[in-house]
Order: C-alpha cells, then structure tokens, then sequence
C-alpha cells in the first residue's frame, strides 16, 4: 500500500527494500533494464540488494544514473526528505531537513539541491496558440533596502544612480525573473533573467508562446511593440488591477507564493542558486491538479517527482562553483 500521509511515507519508506522497490518502480516500470548496456531482465542479488547484467556481467544499484547516485546517505533518507520538499507549501529549509532526518545542515542543504533537480522540467511546450490567453510578467527577487546595513544600502544606491546615467535603470540589489502562465493550462514558467529589458523580455515571448495567442500584460514599455502574431493587451496598474478578461493577476499569485517561500523559508537565497528555487515552486504550483481539474494527493505528486530522477546528476563541486562545468546543470534563460 502506497503511503498517502507524511506519516505513512515514512513508516513505509523505513525498510531499505522498500525504498529501492520503489524507485525501481518509479525507473523501470516494465522491469529493470542494464544501465551500462541497455540489456533487459538483469537478475536481481537480493542479499547484495543490487541488480547484475546478463549481457556485460556488470552490477548495479537502483542509485546509479539517478540524483542518488553515489550518496552515502541511505535512501530511507532521501525519500522523506523528496515527500516533504514536494509537498510543503512553502518548501522546507535545510536546518528543518537536517533535524529530521538526522543528517547534518550541510547535507540537508546539498539533499535539496538534488532533489531540486529532479523538479526539473527537461523539455517543454509551448504555451498558448490560436485562441489562448496566457500572461506574462516580470519581478524582482532580494532583500528589502529597509532591512540592508546602511554602509551596504548606500553601495547600491551608488550603484543604482549610476545604471540610471548610463541609460540601464535596474534594480541592482535584486535578481530579476520573468513568467508565463497559460490560462487554459494553469501552468507556469519562469526562469531568471540577466536583466528587464525589451530585448530580452520579447525574447523569451517568442520562445515560449506560440503564434496567435492572447498576452496579456502590465504596462511595462518592455513589452510593447510586441510581433503582430500575438494580441497584446496590457492593464495600467497606477489605474487599475483587472479591465476585464485584462489582468496578471494568475502571475501575481505565483509571484507571491514563490517570494512568500524564498523570504519566509529560505531567507538568503544566492543569485547563483536560484533557477533551482524557481524549478521548485514551479513543480509545487503546476502539480496542484492534473489535467482534468482533479487535485492531486501528496503521493502521487511525490510519485511524479520520483519518476524524473533518471538523467540528471549533481555534484557538490558544481553545486558550489568550484568546477570549471559549474553551471552545466543550469538551464538556459531562454
């Protein structure tokens, strides 16, 4: 039986066979297949708890080609830790997952990394067409100014007044983001932008909506003249919020779900690490309902995060730049 509750996962996932079945599941759902040769129907070593190929001859964990591989950590901790992270409104900091699981702050922080990785959304369609409304939206992420020692807030108002002159207006003590969010989908995407600007604002339009579809925006300048494929309609809000059917306000909600989590759970998020951040709230928000409007349970979210750990792997020497492939794991913006 399938664990529904925080509970029941980690009674369940308390045995290591337990565990493994359940990944091999999530991996091989028609049965195990070689991970070094393709080959099918490898035999299973029960007492060694690992797999062994009949073509190669070689041996073989359910961990290898996965973000588990080559952890220490037993997977009796790994999948609490992905239930609570998939499952938790506002996400879950790496202290609380170091308490909990026993493990120290360090590996918590490296656990949740992977296994925000695994929240990543490889390949993707786009959003709208012929017919379809999506929105689109910028925001800012970082510390209030209010909050900043007065020694480091006059830094950055320096360094504002001299964007300004330079014809580049920016804010330059937070990070920018920028969404799409397809109406008839509910589904969002976002990704980190370099900066707000028209090039690369009517850029990332281009990438992620199709030809047809109805945008609506705020009054930003950055996203006028918009190609005359799409009907672009905008709302002034110094005037009003909604005008209509003319409103962002499906992208304010996430951004005020994923500032809510980064400020409130997370705190000090590094510019560096956070397309990592956004693939989490993203996973949490387009995994509230499947496609025909049905809510999702907690399980069959954790399910489908566990379903997409194959491919991807991160090491803590990328994960902290310290490798000259630092960022092979960050996804374009655009």
């Amino acid at each position: 039986m399938e664990p529904k509750t925080l509970q029941d996962a980690v009674k369940y996932f308390s045995d290591e066979q337990s565990c493994i079945d359940a990944v091999a599941e999530a991996r091989w759902p028609k049965g195990a297949v070689c991970p070094h040769c393709e080959a099918k129907e490898p035999y299973y070593l029960k007492t060694q708890k690992r797999w062994k190929c009949r073509a190669c001859r070689k041996q073989f964990s359910v961990k290898v080609g996965t973000i588990f591989e080559e952890s220490l950590l037993p997977l009796q901790k790994w999948m609490p830790a992905l239930w609570m992270l998939t499952n938790c409104r506002n996400g879950v900091s790496s202290h609380e997952i170091g308490r909990t699981l026993g493990i120290t702050q360090k590996s918590a922080w490296f656990v949740l990394h992977r296994l925000r990785l695994a929240m990543q959304k490889g390949s993707f369609e786009k959003f709208g067409g012929p017919g379809s409304a999506v929105e689109a939206d910028e925001s800012y992420v970082g510390g209030r100014a209010t909050n900043m020692h007065k020694a480091k807030r006059a830094m950055f108002k320096t360094a504002r007044e001299s964007a300004v002159m330079m014809g580049d207006a920016q804010v330059v003590n937070k990070a920018a983001v920028w969404g799409v969010l397809d109406r008839k989908q509910r589904k969002v995407r976002a990704t980190v932008v370099p900066k707000i600007n028209r090039e690369s604002l009517q850029t990332a339009v281009l990438n992620h909506v199709e030809y047809g579809s109805q945008i609506y925006t705020d009054q930003a300048t950055v996203y006028k003249s918009l190609p005359k494929e799409y009907t672009h309609e905008f709302v002034n809000h110094l005037e009003r919020y909604v005008n209509g059917q003319v409103h962002t306000n499906g992208l304010e909600n996430f951004w005020s779900l994923t500032k809510r989590t980064l400020h409130g759970t997370y705190v000090a998020v590094e510019p560096f690490h956070l397309h990592r951040y956004m693939d989490e709230a993203m996973f949490r928000y387009n995994n509230r309902k499947d496609e025909n409007g049905r809510k999702l349970s907690d399980g069959e979210r954790f399910s489908l995060a566990l379903s997409q750990i194959v491919g991807k792997r991160l090491t803590y020497a990328e994960l902290t730049g310290k490798t000259d492939d630092a960022r092979t794991t960050t996804p374009e913006p655009f």
